[in-house]
């Protein structure tokens, strides 16, 4: 299993679960994603922390392939990396929605064949975006697993339209807005 494997290569950090939904060969998982790894910090090979990560990621393997990729990037610039270091696990037709801190309105970006559903975010977690975007009541997910809670978070997407046209990367990377910075909320 590649989620699996993701974790046992370090890849997968502040996991909030990886767990096997109750149809076969689907596994759902919530945490965090290296995107580029910390370098190594000693001889044993212990390394850094990553120095870019999908936040709040959301991923769903079927059959062996990701057919659900979401999360938030602080930078758009880092998607280009992210697609290089995972596009050999994506399905075709892979469903992609990233959150995007430093974008000011939706758009679309083709990249290896996939279409990346690019949204502005700035404040907020992409998992509950995604129910969101679903049409779910968390009532209708209490009652399933982790696993099958994605997997049903997958298969609501499945007529999901986009918001933004479709652009080119570099078009994409032309919107960029460095003003935009996260927005964190504590405890109070």
């Amino acid at each position: 299993m590649i989620i699996e494997k993701y974790d046992q290569n370090g890849l997968l950090l502040n996991v909030n679960f990886i767990d096997k939904a109750s149809t076969d060969g689907v596994v759902g998982f919530r945490g965090r994603v290296a995107i580029v790894e910390g370098e190594v910090a000693d001889a044993q090979g212990r390394r850094k922390p990553p120095a870019v990560v999908l936040e709040h990621g959301v991923m769903l393997e079927k059959d062996g392939k990701l057919a659900l990729v979401s999360g938030s990037l602080d930078d758009l610039a880092d998607l280009p990396t992210f697609v290089e270091k995972y596009k050999d696990d994506f399905a075709p037709g892979m469903m992609a929605i990233i959150y995007v801190v430093n974008i000011s309105k939706p758009m679309q970006v083709e990249l290896e064949g996939i279409n990346f559903a690019l949204i502005p975010m700035q404040e907020g977690i992409p998992w509950n975006e995604l129910n969101d975007e679903a049409g779910l009541e968390k009532s209708e997910m209490k009652k399933l697993s982790s696993g099958d809670k994605v997997f049903r978070v997958w298969k609501e997407l499945g007529g999901y339209k986009p918001k933004g046209g479709k652009v080119s990367l570099d078009a994409a990377l032309g919107q960029i807005d460095a003003g935009l910075k996260r927005v964190e909320r504590g405890a109070i």
